[in-house]
């Protein structure tokens, strides 16, 4: 009994720790801009994502393992914070502070849950799966529907240019081709005109987007 009370609560008290998941915001606002929204949220809107939209993935993949690997992937920044996109300076430690939390956060668990747990994230970061690659896609697409509805509000505030989310998508249509072409023909090209986001590419035109996706396939 002991033991079996021992493995409930460190089971408990990993469920207790995730939940400060929902302290931490984004710079994304959410689809009404009303506010930003939080970690806990993303991760939720991008696995009712994955179920609807998985059959434009462009390979077979394991829905459920990829809804797992998207829950539990920001767990991280409950101790690393929330790395903005667009932030040179934190993306170059990133990584490893946000190891150093998947091994503290997913060391919570009995060892048989926590040691998949941290595979899963690990599986998330290097991308060379099926459902990594897709799951990325989900990440990437997700915060540009919501820029998409709030009228380009992040895009705006933080003077964001194309060259910087064409940068940050270089893999997505690595996941989705279908939804990459259609982020970038229907929301980009929107708002690259409207003025929410800098048009330091030159002329923004369909054949830039097959340039983009002809260096995904390359690998660069």
């Amino acid at each position: 009994m002991m033991q079996e009370n021992e493995r409930l609560e460190k089971q408990l008290d990993f469920i207790r720790e995730i939940d400060k998941e929902k302290e931490i915001f984004r710079q994304t606002y959410l689809a009404d801009a009303s506010r930003k929204e939080n970690d806990a949220e993303h991760a939720w809107h991008m696995a009712i994502m994955t179920m609807l939209l998985s059959e434009y993935a462009n390979e077979k993949i394991d829905v459920l393992k990829t809804v797992g690997m998207l829950l539990i992937h920001d767990i991280v920044e409950i101790d690393a914070g929330d790395t903005y996109a667009y932030d040179e300076a934190g993306k170059a430690t990133q990584h490893e502070r946000e190891q150093k939390a998947a091994e503290r956060i997913y060391g919570l668990l009995p060892k048989e849950q926590g040691e998949p747990l941290l595979e899963l994230w690990e599986e998330f970061e290097a991308q060379q799966t099926p459902e990594a690659r897709f799951a990325r896609t989900m990440d990437n697409i997700q915060p540009m529907l919501l820029n998409d509805a709030s009228d380009g509000l992040s895009w705006r505030e933080h003077s964001v240019k194309l060259s910087q989310i064409l940068g940050r998508n270089k893999r997505t249509a690595l996941g989705s081709e279908k939804i990459w072409d259609y982020a970038f023909n229907n929301i980009l090209k929107k708002h690259v005109e409207s003025g929410n986001i800098i048009d330091d590419e030159g002329v923004f035109s369909a054949e830039a987007g097959a340039c983009v996706k002809a260096s995904e396939r390359n690998g660069r």
